[in-house]
């Protein structure tokens, strides 16, 4: 795996192969080697997680934010990433508002990492949600899985519905119709939550609605995740949550730290994988340039 952009370009085998490595946390030393964290949107656990990751493997790392950058004096992202390249870094992690950021990074020979795009995708969310999923109920296959919130705004959502249908999971979205994609297959919140093996609530994306977008003062009681809905959830499912938790908004407060919760699973998660990401594409870049000299 050169990089990771997003996870329709990985095959089900290497999916589930990072999971594994994720979960038996079977992690190479990569001590002199150096990733560069480049965060042009705000984040704290996609951020930090990386920045822990990094520091579990023996790297050492350097961040960028956009204010301390030359993007600011209309540098490009390409130049930006070339530069970090000549300077010997051995992976990039890249989030950014812009979607499919990648497209333009094309002859840049270190991997990179998307650590989120606009509205775009977050492969290394997706695979600790996958993670966290498999070590609840150990397959995918026969699931039922509700993503409830702002779906039209969010990059976490079409791509789980994907990899998770992929993996032999059914995905069903729950919300406002004017958040829904074209063709989405939908359920109520009420019907959601009494067959739903895992519920994933999202927040609202403010940032990405323009002001023709709709107001829901009554989200919560309307779509969102009560105490009165959650009574209704199966014995064995199970709440998750990408972060960050608007409290009161898509869920109730009570519900972040209730027993089915596993939001705080997730970000542990989280490491977990960005550890086995970060090993894999800095194993294949040494073993790509092994090739070379040889």
């Amino acid at each position: 795996m050169k990089s990771l952009t997003s996870l329709q370009h990985l095959s089900d085998q290497a999916i589930l192969s990072l999971l594994d490595r994720a979960d038996k946390a079977e992690f190479p030393n990569l001590a002199n080697r150096m990733a560069a964290n480049v965060f042009l949107e705000p984040s704290t656990r996609t951020k930090c997680s990386f920045e822990m990751a990094e520091m579990n493997l023996g790297m050492r790392s350097i961040t960028i934010d956009e204010a301390g950058s030359s993007l600011q004096k209309g540098e490009t992202l390409y130049d930006t990433v070339k530069t970090l390249e000549a300077i010997g870094v051995s992976a990039v992690i890249i989030r950014t508002k812009e979607k499919a950021f990648y497209n333009e990074l094309h002859d840049v020979q270190i991997p990179i990492i998307n650590a989120g795009d606009g509205s775009g995708d977050h492969p290394t969310q997706s695979l600790l949600d996958l993670l966290t999923i498999k070590q609840e109920f150990g397959t995918f296959r026969g699931l039922q899985v509700v993503i409830s919130g702002d779906i039209r705004h969010s990059r976490i959502a079409s791509a789980n519905a994907a990899v998770l249908e992929r993996l032999g999971a059914t995905v069903r979205f729950s919300g406002p119709s004017e958040w829904m994609p074209e063709d989405a297959k939908t359920i109520t919140a009420d019907e959601g939550c009494r067959q739903a093996d895992v519920w994933m609530a999202l927040r609202t994306q403010l940032e990405r609605h323009d002001e023709s977008e709709p107001v829901f003062p009554h989200y919560l009681e309307e779509f969102g995740l009560t105490p009165e809905r959650a009574d209704t959830f199966r014995p064995h499912t199970i709440l998750m949550h990408p972060g960050p938790v608007n409290r009161g908004v898509e869920l109730h407060t009570s519900l972040v730290e209730a027993p089915f919760s596993r939001i705080f699973k997730q970000m542990a998660n989280g490491v977990k994988i960005r550890q086995a990401v970060l090993a894999e594409v800095v194993k294949t870049k040494e073993e790509k340039c092994y090739e070379k000299a040889v």
